[in-house]
């Protein structure tokens, strides 16, 4: 584990979301094991649906799947369960490196209780459990609205900065990873690859892939093409450069490849995006 947490302050932040919101809230370390929750007791239909040891580890899956689609997305993630409960993930981030992730789980958002249990219904019948209390447990949960779950969303979001804006997680700065984003960090307008990145910390590249897939939730190539596009705009937004100097001066040494990568990871080419932003 990369990361370390005041857990302390960190179980009076959550209790102050759930006041706020009547929504559990989790916090798991970046390798998706749980470090603390409130309430702490999980809510009776996901403890129905944990007796059985498939629902148990679909919940672990979904969870894990869950992590890693957000930290691909690098942004909040709010989706499904597989039970068809909502839940909503952000990543927690120090730098580019992924330290743990905040996820509030258990919400019902239906129109109403019978909509929502025959979806339920439906998707729990494969697992060995009893439905009648699993209705039970169905009908005591709380409506929510999507406009709710919406602010309950931007709530996680400003308790996500509030973490790392308070320190209350913070990196251990030895670690490998780190060392990594650092050097990434530093060198990424150069002629670097992942080849040259495990060369420089003597490892191989399976294990620099590794950790670049769970810590950016892409690859080192793709990582490297993302910091170089993010500095692209910032110059197109800020200078009056040439494109083919902000090209180079980004790493890109192909300037057509540099249109191309552009307008694939934005969505329109460079010029465009330039004429957009500067006359907003």
């Amino acid at each position: 584990m990369i990361s370390t947490f005041d857990i302390t302050k960190l179980n009076a932040l959550l209790k102050d979301f759930y006041n706020l919101t009547q929504i559990r809230i989790t916090i798991f370390d970046e390798n998706f094991h749980e470090l603390a929750a409130y309430p702490e007791n999980i809510a009776p239909f996901c403890q129905i649906i944990r007796t059985d040891e498939a629902g148990r580890n679909e919940c672990q899956h979904c969870d894990e799947n869950a992590c890693k689609i957000a930290a691909k997305r690098h942004s909040l993630y709010t989706y499904q369960c597989h039970a068809g409960l909502t839940e909503s993930i952000r990543p927690l981030y120090m730098g580019n490196i992924i330290i743990g992730y905040l996820l509030f789980g258990n919400v019902f958002a239906y129109e109403s209780h019978e909509i929502g249990w025959k979806e339920i219904k439906k998707r729990c019948q494969i697992y060995k459990i009893n439905m009648s209390d699993l209705q039970k447990a169905c009908f005591m949960q709380p409506l929510k609205t999507e406009s709710y779950i919406t602010s309950a969303s931007h709530i996680l979001e400003a308790v996500a900065a509030y973490l790392c804006l308070e320190r209350m997680a913070s990196l251990r700065s030895q670690k490998l990873p780190v060392r990594i984003d650092e050097y990434i960090q530093s060198h990424f307008t150069e002629d670097i690859d992942a080849m040259q990145i495990a060369h420089e910390f003597g490892i191989g590249k399976t294990q620099l892939y590794e950790i670049a897939s769970q810590n950016y939730g892409t690859g080192i190539a793709e990582h490297i093409r993302n910091l170089r596009i993010q500095k692209a705009k910032k110059m197109l937004m800020e200078s009056e450069l040439p494109l083919a100097e902000i090209s180079a001066q980004c790493g890109f040494k192909d300037y057509n490849y540099f249109i191309t990568v552009f307008k694939k990871t934005v969505g329109i080419p460079p010029k465009k995006y330039k004429n957009l932003t500067t006359s907003e």
